[in-house]
């Protein structure tokens, strides 16, 4: 597998939420997008910005802002990104709900991939027509936050444990459903009336095909230490892999065999894969008081592990 870099991420973050965007941001870097954007308000820029200068960051969401104006210098923004990450240090103020659904509207548009996590789960438990029968949507939640979805969206607490992700993923219409867990659980459902093709901008899927289940379980061993920011670099490493999986679909690379139906899928596969092994590295290396940012230089060495050491250097070993 070969990967392409020329990749733009971009994630959002709230008031005295710093941590959380910066670590999926910039472990988009360390795990090969070109560009990282962090889209916060004025008060959390100069924090984030100060973690890393490699960042780009729009200090755009001000409470006192026009909404309008606002909607206007994202979608502008929009025009050249390729995976939208929302929840990292989103936080719960109605102004950022409102700016992160009308951010998600603006990528749906633009059939960006997104990735959901953290209060970006909370705002889908709200409102779930926000990504409802998005087929290029990833969500990543923890035990808690899955526990709460899967109320709020109304599975069954009749339905067995080990198949609540994939109704999860029906009732939300294919949203592919990455349930973190001491194994991470991988999902993608498409068997539901909400699986909506069209709405998902995936030409080159198969109507014939499109009701299918696929189930991963990641059981690559991690390290014994979970940070809470773990959660982060796994979004930002989620996105990345479905902002190559954008280029690939607009043909940068690669010679189309894979559908971009299945990219969701596979990129959080690999988000996970990778993220479990550098949290497995980073262990080894600092024990119990292993911290987030332990996990970041261990990033390559473990896609080197997951993927063997030439699609490291992009096959040119």
């Amino acid at each position: 597998m070969v990967l392409y870099t020329r990749a733009n991420l971009e994630g959002l973050g709230s008031l005295g939420l710093y941590g959380a965007p910066y670590f999926a941001a910039i472990s988009a870097l360390r795990f090969g997008a070109d560009l990282s954007h962090v889209i916060c308000s004025p008060t959390a820029a100069g924090p984030i910005k100060s973690y890393s200068p490699d960042l780009i960051v729009h200090p755009i969401l001000r409470e006192d802002a026009a909404h309008d104006s606002v909607k206007t210098e994202l979608e502008s923004l929009f025009s050249r990104l390729h995976v939208l990450v929302v929840g990292p240090g989103l936080g719960r103020e109605d102004y950022m709900q409102s700016y992160a659904r009308t951010a998600v509207s603006i990528a749906r548009t633009r059939g960006m991939f997104i990735v959901l996590d953290a209060d970006g789960l909370y705002m889908v438990g709200k409102d779930r027509s926000i990504i409802q029968g998005y087929r290029r949507a990833v969500i990543t939640p923890n035990v808690v936050e899955f526990k709460r979805l899967t109320e709020q969206i109304g599975v069954s607490p009749d339905t067995p444990a080990d198949k609540k992700a994939q109704m999860l993923s029906r009732l939300l219409g294919g949203v592919t459903v990455l349930e973190k867990g001491a194994q991470d659980v991988v999902v993608t459902d498409t068997e539901g009336a909400e699986a909506d093709l069209a709405a998902s901008q995936l030409q080159d899927a198969d109507p014939e095909k499109e009701k299918f289940n696929e189930l991963v379980k990641v059981d690559i061993q991690g390290g014994f230490k979970r940070c809470g920011g773990q959660g982060d670099i796994l979004s930002g490493s989620v996105g990345t892999f479905l902002a190559w999986g954008r280029c690939y679909e607009d043909g940068a690379f690669g010679d189309k065999s894979i559908p971009a139906s299945r990219v969701p899928l596979l990129g959080a596969v690999g988000g996970s894969m990778v993220t479990r092994t550098a949290s497995r590295l980073a262990f080894k290396k600092a024990g119990r008081s292993l911290v987030t940012q332990d996990l970041l230089p261990e990033l390559g060495h473990a896609f080197s592990e997951v993927f063997g050491e030439d699609q490291q250097f992009g096959g040119k070993l």
